[in-house]
């Protein structure tokens, strides 16, 4: 009996190391997927919570900690990112966006959108191109805790739309998703050990791909059917979705590249993927319904980008 629960496990963790290592590869076919099968997308819609606490579990389980301290030595080079995130990609939005000839909804999509926080995903996506999670890690969670304070002024002064970020709800939901976690992680770490903790790193990372995976599903629910109404304004959204992701990204790492090309390449990969999940539960019901597909469909770039950067990231750092 034992041979054969040893034999299970071993396969187990065998398969998630493989999948953390075709990472990149399952993201896109995931997020295909979650388009073409819309039943399986509305199925998966309740998992979102579930995914995200169990998602920032295994990323923090898989913190360097010496790394991060020396990341929380230098606290400058993270408030210039976060300020970036918050402040200067709005900006950069607004002004791009303003002058051409898009829908004003999309335009109004894209600017909130670059006013949010970055992607809980961000460190374990760093993890998966070869970039720095540690310092994505913390830069994402700062602008976790400013974006209530940052998003609602700028998104209604650059796009017209009011975000109402009731402080203790969002508390609530923050200890949710950061503070259960990092409480999980740390039994975890105390109960494993480092030296059983260690070998199964990349069964970590595996499992971690699987939960976006699932996540990329449940957030495609609904846009299947905007793709059949309205096909010209979706290929309208996803356009202007992707330089959004894209741009920012390439601009951030341009603009921090002083800091090393890793920690350039980090902040860029946070810069362009944004956590759409904040605003999706406090988006005015008298918002128009097309700015919350451009933020759901603002998703695909973002689970696109490790497939599609892994190989610029590669070149880049060389």
């Amino acid at each position: 009996m034992a041979n054969t629960q040893n034999a299970v496990t071993g396969a187990v963790v065998a398969s998630l190391a493989w999948s953390a290592r075709q990472g990149s590869t399952l993201l896109a076919v995931g997020i295909v997927a979650g388009l073409l099968l819309p039943s399986l997308a509305h199925a998966m819609a309740w998992f979102i919570t579930p995914n995200v606490v169990s998602l920032m579990t295994l990323v923090l389980l898989r913190v360097d900690l010496v790394a991060l301290l020396r990341h929380l030595r230098r606290p400058g080079r993270i408030a210039a990112i976060v300020c970036f995130q918050l402040v200067v990609s709005p900006l950069i939005a607004w002004a791009l966006l303003t002058p051409l000839p898009v829908d004003p909804v999309i335009a109004a999509g894209a600017i909130v959108t670059a006013t949010g926080a970055s992607a809980t995903s961000g460190a374990a996506f760093a993890r998966l191109v070869g970039l720095d999670p540690e310092l994505t890690l913390l830069a994402t969670l700062a602008t976790i805790f400013i974006v209530p304070l940052s998003g609602p002024p700028m998104a209604y002064f650059l796009s017209g739309i009011d975000l109402h970020i009731g402080v203790g709800a969002f508390m609530l939901r923050l200890a949710l998703v950061v503070g259960v976690p990092l409480l999980i992680s740390i039994a975890l770490r105390v109960l494993i050990g480092p030296a059983r903790l260690e070998p199964l790193g990349p069964a970590v990372d595996g499992a971690v791909v699987w939960l976006v995976v699932f996540y990329g599903f449940a957030v495609m629910d609904g846009l299947f059917a905007r793709m059949l109404t309205d096909p010209a304004w979706v290929t309208q959204a996803l356009l202007v979705s992707v330089v959004l992701n894209f741009g920012l990204n390439a601009v951030a790492t341009l603009c921090f590249v002083w800091m090393g090309r890793r920690d350039a390449g980090s902040a860029g990969l946070m810069v362009g993927n944004r956590n759409m999940a904040l605003y999706l539960a406090v988006l005015p019901v008298a918002a128009d319904p097309g700015v919350r597909f451009f933020m759901a469909l603002a998703q695909l770039p973002l689970f696109l980008s490790p497939f599609l950067l892994k190989p610029l990231y590669r070149r880049f750092l060389r």
